[in-house]
């Protein structure tokens, strides 16, 4: 992940703590109608005091990938601490549920809370695969189970979202360009990116955010003659000048060098360019295609950015949202270093160039090959309605009740579940890359490092290795318990350097847009007796006649 340059919002309130803002919005009743009647059940006949365990997973990574990037914990987190039924909430349910529910179902649920969960989670920000529990629940079984629907809408989306825009982060192979999320109008839900145009995310979040103007303020001008403010105070003197006057004299100059007649600029443009850069002179960024990027805007931006640079302010950039965005792009910037080096500006080489228009990972990897001179993308719809794939399909599934594991079978091995409680390890080669995951049960001996481990798949038999680790790091960590967070929970820059070294972690042809290498999950040897020999006890005999 990359910093961002430009003017930034940062929350205050985002700091080691849970940011409050989040509090709001995920409630009790953020949940699905069969989760409410089935704690009526569990009332009902007496099962509110068993202990059940949960395994929050997914079954296939998104994208046609061979990785997931987990995220959601602050929301997660949030949610438990607010986990409470109201007394709206109370009334609420006691009008959809049948007259003939009790009334103490009501009491108990006004007097229950997060307090008896344990939540054991893998750390935000990590790469993860099918099958392995990204949290483990435990607790009292119909709260536990009340918390199902709300687990997975935050973690479902939240974790598809940063596995998609990882995606395009690896697209860029690497080189020096931000990425901007522009999607908020067509989004499902809230997100972030590097930056974002999303003001509410950007408070919650502490997410920069980045924005310019659209094609309308562009078009709302006629010309400079309408201008109310012509002048701007040199931000080192304090001086007041007649802004316009010099922005008129730099296009005249920049005419000649860029090869672009100045009456064939747009007077409409120059006029709103001119007054957007009065308004805001130290986050001057200009969408140059309402009319002609190359006969019109760049001339119109350039011009006035010299202005500005003149009364000691520092234009951003442009952003192109239209047209042929390699070719554009690259007159930019080889714009941009003509006039860098006619007036000695090292920087002005550097100036931000922003693509938008519906861009995807497919638009990327097709620019790189044509060469062209962006270091920004604006990602829109793409991001976060998620085209390829509009949701990660995590579940959430019981694996013991009481000290006793259970298994849901099914004639899909695929969903095919891994009973009992389990942790969760990562296994690392000599060379510094992950090999594989490894699940076993609680109560077996952790594999340790230069010791030989077998390896198995849990559904296959003839698929097994031994694993040498030369690191082994554990995944599943206490999160939350006796009511409280139980560890420090990173602030946003800390999570974006959590992804990329746990990309890191990865090989190159696990990460690869085109035929991935699937990563190995796997059970310890143990755990695969066991589980198979549950699945065999619970599956129904066949009789033939």
């Amino acid at each position: 992940m990359m910093a961002t340059n430009g003017p930034s919002i940062v929350c205050n309130e985002h700091n080691s703590g849970v940011n409050p803002c989040c509090k709001a919005i995920h409630l009790p009743l953020l949940t699905d109608l069969y989760q409410i009647t089935m704690a009526y059940g569990y009332w009902k006949s007496d099962k509110c005091n068993q202990n059940s365990v949960f395994d929050l997973f997914f079954r296939k990574n998104p994208f046609g990938g061979e990785f997931t990037v987990f995220a959601g914990l602050e929301d997660v987190v949030a949610f438990l601490q607010g986990f409470r039924f109201t007394k709206d909430d109370i009334e609420y349910l006691r009008k959809i549920l049948p007259q003939y529910v009790e009334e103490e179902f009501f009491t108990y649920l006004s007097n229950i809370s997060a307090k008896d969960i344990t939540l054991y989670a893998i750390p935000e920000g990590s790469v993860v695969f099918p099958k392995v529990p990204l949290m483990r629940v435990e607790g009292p079984l119909p709260i536990a189970n009340l918390l199902e629907t709300t687990l997975l809408t935050l973690v479902n989306y939240a974790s598809l979202i940063t596995t998609n825009a990882t995606r395009y982060r690896i697209a860029l192979d690497g080189r020096d360009i931000q990425l901007f999320e522009f999607g908020l109008r067509r989004a499902q839900g809230i997100d972030g990116f590097n930056g974002t145009s999303n003001v509410l995310a950007g408070k919650m979040y502490g997410i920069p955010l980045k924005g310019t103007h659209a094609h309308s303020f562009v078009m709302s001008y006629t010309s400079i003659n309408e201008l109310n403010i012509r002048t701007l105070k040199n931000s080192k003197t304090g001086e007041t000048v007649d802004f316009v006057e010099r922005c008129l004299k730099y296009q005249k100059e920049l005419s000649e060098l860029l090869g672009v007649l100045q009456s064939e600029c747009s007077s409409s443009e120059f006029a709103a360019f001119i007054a957007y850069a009065i308004s805001f002179p130290d986050a001057f960024l200009a969408l140059v295609d309402t009319y002609d990027v190359i006969r019109s805007g760049l001339l119109n931006f350039s011009a006035i950015a010299l202005a500005l640079n003149e009364l000691g302010y520092r234009p951003i950039g442009i952003r192109i949202d239209s047209g042929d965005l390699a070719y554009q792009s690259s007159v930019a910037y080889d714009s941009f270093c003509k006039i860098g080096d006619k007036y000695s500006l090292d920087w002005f080489r550097e100036l931000t160039i922003v693509a938008s228009n519906d861009i995807n990972e497919d638009t990327i990897i097709s620019l790189k090959e044509q060469k062209h001179g962006i270091n920004a993308f604006g990602i829109g719809t793409h991001l976060v309605t998620c085209e390829r794939q509009p949701a990660l399909g995590c579940v959430y599934k019981l694996v013991e009740i009481d000290g006793h594991p259970c298994i849901k079978i099914s004639l899909d091995v695929e969903k095919v579940t891994v009973p009992g409680r389990k942790s969760v390890f990562r296994l690392y080669g000599k060379e510094g890359y992950a090999l594989l995951d490894i699940m076993q049960g609680v109560d077996e001996t952790a594999p340790k490092p230069l010791s030989k481990v077998l390896c198995r798949n849990p559904f296959q038999e003839s698929k097994r290795c031994y694993a040498t680790p030369s690191k082994v790091e554990p995944l599943l960590n206490i999160l939350w318990q006796n009511g409280k967070v139980q560890q420090k929970m990173p602030n946003l820059e800390e999570i974006r350097n959590h992804v990329q070294t746990s990309l890191n972690s990865l090989r190159s042809d696990i990460k690869r847009n085109l035929n991935p290498t699937p990563y190995k999950v796997s059970v310890t040897d143990n755990l695969y007796q066991f589980m198979h020999n549950l699945w065999l006890e619970n599956a129904p005999v066949g009789e033939l006649n």
